[in-house]
């Protein structure tokens, strides 16, 4: 549990501990729902019991609801029971009750502090990373390329698989945007092509939004975008690509 401008949050960590379920599977859960506008969820970077930093995902009582409804609807019951323990322990928190205590508690807040400032680095980071690698008119591909060690021959049917796009062909392959990303992630440019001796016909060519490019740029430094068997593991970009008019 942490406190956000006052308001509760449950991590993804002790919502799977509660309805027994995979902590990596909530954090799907929570992207996707996300991914469909349903919650918002917020980050923080945290070392785990190995000590290694991880990324926590932080959800809100209405949003959490949501994510328990999707996993195991069964399990709202203990959700209710959880919320409630943690509401009466932010309305009357135990206060150290000795001198070790006090100063345990001064140290976690300090280092949540400075893992909160770590997020908003790295956050910030990301966003001059974007401004320098997106140009209007870039296909998934063009895009892609730029971004080290991603398979850019398989990209398109991986967003085909997370309903950005699909293919209109039944012979070949003719990308077009799924309505779930069009205007959203997505959107296509229309070009009319002749033929000699034959008719004209319009070609479309799915190209990406700035949210698309931001959200396929997140995906990508979560290592969920299809890479190379030769990558070298390193999340590393190009600043520069021809993009065609």
């Amino acid at each position: 549990m942490i406190i956000e401008n006052k308001n509760l949050t449950m991590s993804h960590v002790e919502i799977a501990e509660l309805v027994g379920s995979r902590p990596d599977s909530v954090k799907r859960t929570i992207e996707t729902l996300a991914e469909k506008g349903i919650i918002t969820f917020t980050q923080t970077v945290e070392k785990s019991s190995g000590g290694r930093p991880g990324t926590i995902y932080h959800v809100n009582k209405r949003n959490s609801y949501v994510v328990v409804a999707q996993l195991c609807p069964e399990f709202t019951a203990r959700l209710v029971d959880r919320w409630q323990e943690l509401e009466e322990q932010a309305t009357h928190p135990a206060l150290p009750s000795t001198y070790i205590e006090a100063l345990e508690e001064l140290l976690t807040s300090k280092k949540n502090e400075e893992a909160l400032t770590l997020v908003n680095k790295e956050q910030e980071a990301e966003i001059n990373d974007l401004k320098n690698l997106f140009k209007e008119g870039m296909t998934t591909t063009q895009f892609c390329k730029m971004l080290n060690g991603v398979n850019t021959q398989q990209i398109n049917s991986y967003l085909a698989e997370r309903n950005w796009l699909f293919n209109e062909s039944k012979s070949g392959t003719r990308w077009r945007c799924a309505s779930y990303a069009r205007d959203k992630y997505l959107t296509e440019h229309q070009h009319k092509i002749s033929v000699h001796g034959g008719e004209d016909f319009i070609k479309f060519q799915p190209v990406l939004l700035r949210k698309g490019a931001e959200r396929i740029f997140t995906l990508y430094r979560q290592a969920k975008l299809p890479m190379k068997a030769n990558w070298d593991g390193q999340f590393t970009h190009d600043k520069q690509i021809q993009v065609a008019s």
